[in-house]
C-alpha cells in the first residue's frame, strides 16, 4: 500500500496560494456557462473511462483493496461525474416560479451560482468515489476545487487533478491537489487563519469533522460533513434469507468492512435469526482474506477491531465465526458475533473491519427501535417479501438512505442525495441537493406591469393600501 512516489507535504501558505490560483482558474471556468462546463466535464469522464486501468492500478496499490473492487470504485466515480454534467443545467439554471397573487405583477426567476471555491478533504477507503461526490458536482457547479486526499492515498488525487487538466488544458488549474499529514487539511478548512474558501466538505471521523467544523466556524465557512454509520439490516419473518444473507456478507466484509455505510448490525426476527445466522456464516466462511477483500488500510484500525470483538465477548456475547484471535493481521478473517448488548461497542462505535453483529428481536417495531437508537443515521437496509411492508419500515427509519431487499442500492443511484445526521455528519452530496450543496441561490424579480394598488411606494393613498391588505387578510382568513 505505497504511492508511486512521495508526494510533497504542503503548509498554510501553500494552501493559501492553491486557493488563489484555484479561484483565477474557477472565473474562466464559471463564465464558461452549464452547456459549456457539459462539455467539458463529460470529456474529462471520457478520458477517465480510457484510463481506468490506471486509477484502478493506484487504488489498489495505496489502500490494499483487490484489482476488482478498484475498478468498480472508478465506474462508480464515471456514473456520478456523469450525472452531474448532464443535470446541472436543468437544476441550477434560471427557470420561472411563480409569483403569488400579491405578486402577480412580478415575473419571479430562481437560479444558483457557484460558490467559487471549494476545499474537500477526501477519505482512504474509497480515494475516488467518495471526494468525487463532492469534486464532481462542485465542479459541475461552476465552482473551482482544491483537494486534499488522505495522507494514505495522495497518488489518487495527484492523478485525479492531473487527469482534469489534460482533459481541459484552458482550465488548468480549476481542480487543484494539496498533500501532506492532518496539518494540511486542517489548514485548508482554516484551521491556521482564512484561506478564502467558500466551503468545504470534509468526509471522515465524527472527531475529526469537529475540529473541521470549529476552523470553519471561525470565518462563517459553510461545511458538509460525512461522518461515516453503523447501519442496520432488519430482516422480517417472512425475507428471502438466501438474499438476506448473501446482502449482508457482502454489505459487512467488501472492502474488508470498511464503508460508511456499510452493515455493522443486523437485527432479524428471533423466528428467522437462527437460519438466517447460519446463512451468514456459510457464505462469510467461504470468502478467502486477501482475495475477496483486501487488508485494513489504517494501520491502527487492527487495534479498534481487537477491541471490539473482544469487549463483544466479554458482555456476553458469541463469535459464530472467528473470534478474538481472527483479527491477528491487518487481512482479517470474517467475524460474525451474535448476542451482543446493545450498549457493547460493537453495537455503538463504528468498527470499520469485516465484522458484524447479528442479533434476534422480538418483531420489526424492536427492530426499528435499536436500529434507531444509534447515534449513527447513515443508512439501513430492510429485507421483507412484501414491498409495502418494506416502504413502510423504511419510513420508519431515520437513516438518510435506505435500501429494501438490497444493501448499499443507492450508490450507483446518482440522482439520489446521500447524506445522514447525528454523528453521521449533515449535509447531502449526489443528485440535486449534491449540485445545489455548492451553489447559491439567486433571486430576481422582473415588474412586469404596475400593480393596481402598489403597496412598495409611498405614492399609494393610505386608504387605498389598507383597503388592500383587508382583502389580502381576509381571504386568507377563509382559505
Amino acid at each position: 500500500m505505497t504511492s508511486p512516489a512521495d508526494p510533497p507535504v504542503h503548509g498554510v501558505e501553500d494552501v493559501r496560494t492553491a486557493v488563489e490560483q484555484a479561484r483565477s482558474a474557477g472565473r474562466s471556468w464559471a463564465a464558461l456557462g452549464h452547456r459549456g462546463r457539459r462539455t467539458a466535464l463529460l470529456g474529462w469522464k471520457h478520458a477517465v473511462a480510457r484510463r481506468t486501468d490506471e486509477f484502478a492500478g493506484l487504488i489498489a496499490s495505496e489502500t490494499g483493496k483487490p484489482l476488482h473492487d478498484a475498478r468498480a470504485e472508478v465506474l462508480l466515480t464515471l456514473v456520478h461525474l456523469d450525472w452531474a454534467a448532464r443535470n446541472a443545467r436543468r437544476v441550477l439554471g434560471r427557470r420561472r416560479v411563480s409569483s403569488g397573487l400579491l405578486s402577480v405583477h412580478q415575473r419571479a426567476l430562481l437560479s444558483y451560482r457557484p460558490l467559487g471555491v471549494i476545499g474537500v478533504i477526501g477519505p482512504w477507503n474509497y480515494p475516488l468515489y467518495t471526494p468525487m461526490g463532492s469534486i464532481g458536482y462542485a465542479l459541475a457547479a461552476g465552482n473551482a476545487v482544491v483537494f486534499k486526499p488522505s495522507e494514505l492515498t495522495p497518488g489518487v488525487g495527484i492523478l485525479l487533478a492531473r487527469s482534469l487538466g489534460e482533459a481541459v488544458p484552458d482550465h488548468a488549474g480549476l481542480l487543484r491537489t494539496i498533500t501532506g499529514p492532518a496539518s494540511t487539511g486542517a489548514a485548508l478548512a482554516g484551521a491556521d487563519g482564512p484561506t478564502g474558501l467558500d466551503k468545504v466538505a470534509f468526509t471522515g471521523s465524527p472527531g475529526t469533522a469537529r475540529k473541521v467544523a470549529a476552523a470553519c466556524a471561525a470565518t462563517l465557512t459553510p461545511l458538509l460533513a460525512e461522518c461515516g454509520g453503523k447501519d442496520a439490516v432488519l430482516v422480517a419473518a417472512d425475507a428471502d434469507l438466501d438474499a438476506a444473507a448473501d446482502a449482508i456478507v457482502w454489505g459487512a466484509m467488501g472492502n474488508a468492512g470498511q464503508t460508511c455505510a456499510g452493515v455493522e448490525r443486523v437485527y432479524a426476527v428471533a423466528s428467522v435469526h437462527e437460519e438466517l445466522c447460519a446463512r451468514v456464516v456459510s457464505r462469510a466462511r467461504a470468502l478467502a482474506p486477501g482475495e475477496a477483500y483486501g487488508p485494513l488500510t489504517l494501520p491502527s484500525q487492527l487495534d479498534v477491531v481487537r477491541r471490539h470483538v473482544k469487549q463483544a465477548l466479554q458482555d456476553g456475547g458469541r463469535a459464530v465465526l472467528g473470534g478474538p484471535d481472527a483479527p491477528r493481521t491487518r487481512t482479517v478473517a470474517p467475524v460474525v458475533l451474535t448476542g451482543v448488548p446493545e450498549d457493547s461497542p460493537a453495537v455503538t462505535e463504528e468498527t470499520f473491519g469485516p465484522v458484524v453483529v447479528v442479533n434476534a428481536v422480538r418483531d420489526m417495531a424492536e427492530a426499528v427501535e435499536r436500529a434507531n437508537a444509534s447515534a449513527y443515521s447513515l443508512a439501513a437496509a430492510v429485507f421483507t417479501r412484501s414491498r409495502a411492508a418494506g416502504l413502510a419500515v423504511a419510513g420508519r427509519l431515520d437513516s438518510g438512505a435506505v435500501s429494501v431487499n438490497s444493501v448499499l442500492g443507492f450508490a450507483a443511484v446518482p440522482s439520489l442525495p446521500f447524506g445522514g445526521a447525528g454523528e453521521s455528519g449533515y449535509g447531502r452530496i449526489h443528485g440535486e441537493e449534491g449540485l445545489r450543496a455548492f451553489a447559491a441561490p439567486h433571486s430576481v424579480t422582473v415588474r412586469r406591469f404596475a400593480p393596481a394598488v402598489d403597496l412598495t411606494s409611498f405614492a399609494t393613498p393610505r386608504t387605498a393600501a389598507a383597503r388592500a391588505v383587508e382583502l389580502g387578510r381576509r381571504l386568507h382568513a377563509r382559505f
